[in-house]
Formats: structure tokens, C-alpha cells, sequence
């Protein structure tokens, strides 16, 4: 159970997982406000809404990210076992 819970935490912490998914989040952020943003703030970026495109490119990163270290974990480097005493 130890292991597990080791192997899991050392997953969630890996620097893919917290980029992507901060990428991720950002981008979902930037993405609404880029949908809901006022005509005013469109003439603003000379009719080019920023938010949403921005927002789209850093979601896909931050996607692209979590499914590289998906498709290829981190390697695991077990602790060598002790011998049971007995």
C-alpha cells in the first residue's frame, strides 16, 4: 500500500503533470473569458479576441503535456527489499 501511494504521489508531482495542468487550467480560464468578452474589449486587441485564442493554444498545450507523461510515465526506481527475517 506504501508503495502505491508512493508511486502515485511521485506521478501526481511529476513537472509534466504540474505544467499541463496548469497550462490546462489557465487555458480554460482564458478560453471563457474569451467567449463572454464585450465587443469593447474585442476593438481594443483591433478586433482580434486574444482571450479566446490565447486560450485555446495554452489549453492544447497544457493537454499535450498531460498526455506525454500518460503515454510515457516516469521511470521507477524501486528501493532495493529487504530480506525477511524470520
Amino acid at each position: 500500500m506504501r508503495r502505491l501511494l508512493t508511486e502515485l504521489l511521485a506521478n501526481l508531482l511529476d513537472i509534466r503533470v504540474v505544467i499541463g495542468g496548469l497550462f490546462a487550467i489557465y487555458g480554460v480560464i482564458l478560453t471563457v473569458v474569451g467567449i463572454i468578452d464585450s465587443p469593447a474589449a474585442r476593438q481594443k486587441a483591433q478586433g482580434v479576441d486574444i482571450n479566446l485564442w490565447v486560450g485555446l493554444v495554452m489549453l492544447a498545450f497544457g493537454l499535450c503535456f498531460l498526455f506525454w507523461s500518460m503515454l510515457h510515465p516516469r521511470h521507477q526506481v524501486h528501493e532495493a527489499e529487504e530480506p525477511d527475517e524470520d
